[in-house]
């Protein structure tokens, strides 16, 4: 086995535990709602104008599943449906205070565990980790531009 091929199996392998951590909800902490539900305030959070058919490709999901979530959410009083500003036709998805309220505590979870474990690590290795990292699932969103580095080499 050739060392690249190596290293990406210690990489994949790595990517798996961590993907594990989430589904376990580790990463989210102790949250009174399904794991699932929880995957659908942080993208909601993280998006403009989150709808349920914007929610469904973000969440790997299908448009009836995340429709599924999406009012599991709303009436957990965690999202509230709204007209949209530009299109009063369709309805945007928003946290409501509890949602927001969840979210935030799951965040800072998050930063601490992940603080906790880059504890005994330098200032360089923190960048470092952070900037390889971001590269890393930016080449994964955009195959095409995969192999530059961050000057567009």
């Amino acid at each position: 086995m050739e060392v690249h091929e190596a290293i990406t199996e210690v990489v994949e392998a790595a990517m798996v535990r961590i993907r594990r951590r989430q589904t376990l909800g580790a990463l989210a902490g102790k949250s009174p709602v399904p794991v699932a539900v929880f995957r659908v305030l942080d993208a909601v959070a993280v998006s403009d104008a989150a709808t349920v058919g914007s929610l469904a490709p973000a969440l790997g999901v299908d448009q009836p599943r995340a429709s599924r979530l999406v009012a599991q959410a709303v009436s957990s009083g965690l999202l509230e449906r709204v007209a949209d500003q530009l299109d009063g036709r369709r309805a945007v998805l928003r946290l409501t205070r509890e949602g927001t309220n969840l979210v935030d505590a799951a965040r800072d979870g998050r930063r601490c565990a992940m603080a906790t474990a880059m504890a005994d690590w330098t200032d360089h290795e923190r960048t470092e980790f952070a900037r390889l990292l971001n590269r890393f699932v930016d080449a994964l969103d955009h195959p095409a531009t995969a192999g530059r580095d961050t000057n567009g080499r």
